[in-house]
């Protein structure tokens, strides 16, 4: 408080001597207002307040007041309400969304996070640790194919857990098939090979962690016998699709963190739906939730984002570095119209023998040849 009020004192004497200076015609009231902070207007009208109210007409009128874009009370009761209620179980992101599905929400995420954590129904999350560095992905969609289950209580309704089992993609992190069964095996993966291949085609590689159903028993050794493949084994190799043994749970991070994602969203939604069978939680899994899902998270691939090549250099993707401004229009010109257009002149200056740059000569495009780049 002490320093507030230190620095109210110092704002009403400065703006004093200020109003002094303007009215005795030594300052403008821009300038005054510029020595102040504020524009030349809104100088005026403090000093107009001045001479009603004295200093006190110089304070914030704001402060002490509720924003007027303050949330509405009744709609954050309505959503803590909602929440207790129906969304216990939902994270407050996944909680946000449904609530902009279902029933016309229209504030802010960080507006529900603070309400929620403020009623003391969500804790705070701890801040997250370094992290490795992500692999990159691939380029195409395809090139590479993640498999994997996840044993979990998915369907609330029933007494015991069950396994998941996710065929993602690699370069955008769609999911291709998703089946809940009682066990993880050959059959669930054959399904969810039969479901990806008869929807999007064949792939190029298959990454899977070392069950026995993907590779041979371990020998004394710990090494997997190669020599005997399994029926995944077999059928992929007639495919021509290479098959990548995982050797730790780090190496599937990507479908690691799909699972985190999936086992914080797929229960509460399939408990919301009232679903209790796994077959009607199959379906519900192919036609809304998995749909769902890759709109939400699926991102494009690389190629997506490439731009084309023509026109571009093949060393720089964008302008070539030394590349004189005043050459850039002339450039254009030329690949317009090539013909009608008159070779430039390869010197920057009227003296005679003025010297051509050598960084920007090695860019200059030939005039035998126009449009096309150096090699």
């Amino acid at each position: 408080m002490r320093r507030a009020s230190t620095l109210w004192e110092v704002f009403v004497l400065r703006f004093e001597e200020a109003l002094e200076r303007y009215r005795k015609r030594r300052l403008t009231a821009e300038e005054a207002g510029e020595l102040l902070g504020m524009s030349g207007r809104h100088f005026r009208r403090m000093s107009l307040r001045y001479d009603e109210e004295g200093a006190e007409g110089l304070r914030d009128r704001r402060l002490g007041k509720p924003s007027p874009r303050r949330a509405p009370a009744a709609e954050l009761t309505r959503m803590q309400i909602l929440y207790q209620e129906r969304y216990r179980d939902f994270t407050v992101k996944h909680f946000h969304e449904q609530l902009q599905k279902r029933h016309n929400y229209t504030l802010s995420y960080t507006v529900t996070r603070l309400a929620l954590q403020g009623a003391g129904l969500v804790a705070k999350a701890k801040r997250r640790g370094i992290h490795r560095k992500k692999r990159e992905r691939r380029p195409l969609p395809g090139m590479l194919l993640f498999q994997d289950g996840s044993t979990h209580r998915w369907l609330p309704r029933l007494d015991h857990d069950l396994d998941l089992v996710v065929t993602l993609d690699d370069a955008t992190g769609a999911i291709y098939s998703a089946i809940l069964v009682e066990q993880e095996g050959t059959m669930s993966s054959f399904l969810g090979l039969f479901e990806t291949i008869a929807e999007h085609g064949l792939f190029r590689a298959f990454y899977t962690d070392r069950g026995a159903h993907y590779f041979g028993t371990p020998k004394a050794g710990g090494k997997v016998d190669k020599t005997k493949l399994t029926q995944i084994g077999r059928a992929l190799a007639q495919l021509g699709i290479t098959h990548i043994p995982s050797y730790s749970p780090e190496a599937r991070g990507r479908m690691e963190r799909a699972f985190g994602t999936l086992q914080n969203r797929l229960p509460p939604e399939l408990r919301l739906a009232e679903i209790a069978t796994l077959e009607a939680a199959n379906c519900f899994l192919t036609e809304q939730f998995v749909p769902e899902y890759n709109a939400r998270f699926a991102v494009l691939g690389l190629h997506s984002l490439c731009r084309p090549a023509a026109r571009r250099h093949p060393v720089h993707p964008g302008n070539p570095p030394g590349r004189p401004r005043q050459l850039r229009g002339v450039e254009r010109d030329r690949l317009a119209d090539p013909a009608a257009a008159p070779s430039p002149s390869l010197r920057q200056s009227d003296r005679a023998g003025a010297p051509i740059p050598q960084r920007p000569a090695r860019h200059l495009r030939r005039a035998e040849l126009p449009g096309s780049f150096p090699p």
